[in-house]
């Protein structure tokens, strides 16, 4: 019988052990998460996004240098360098620009 009481004795120690630190994580976890609500709820809501700036207008300089670029990539087409669809594909992206 000694032998039964020591081991019902030490399962009782060991689960009482369990319990307590079980419960003071879960006390932790909620603390932590109470905290974490309270930080979201106190922040302010962030700015309204201002709308974008409208984009300027080419200048006579930026204009002439796109014309000299396309005339080159349309030399470079009737050279063969660029197929129609390349030469297509760089006019768009610099028309883009």
């Amino acid at each position: 019988m000694p032998g039964l009481l020591r081991g019902v004795a030490r399962t009782a120690v060991v689960a009482g052990t369990a319990t307590a630190v079980s419960n003071r994580v879960s006390r932790r976890q909620q603390g932590r998460w109470a905290a974490q609500q309270e930080q979201e709820y106190a922040a302010p809501p962030p700015p309204p996004a201002a709308a974008p700036a409208p984009a300027p207008a080419p200048a006579a300089s930026d204009m002439s240098s796109k014309i000299d670029q396309l005339k080159q990539l349309g030399e470079l087409r009737d050279q063969g360098v660029l197929t129609d669809s390349e030469f297509e594909e760089q006019k768009r992206r610099l028309l883009q620009a």
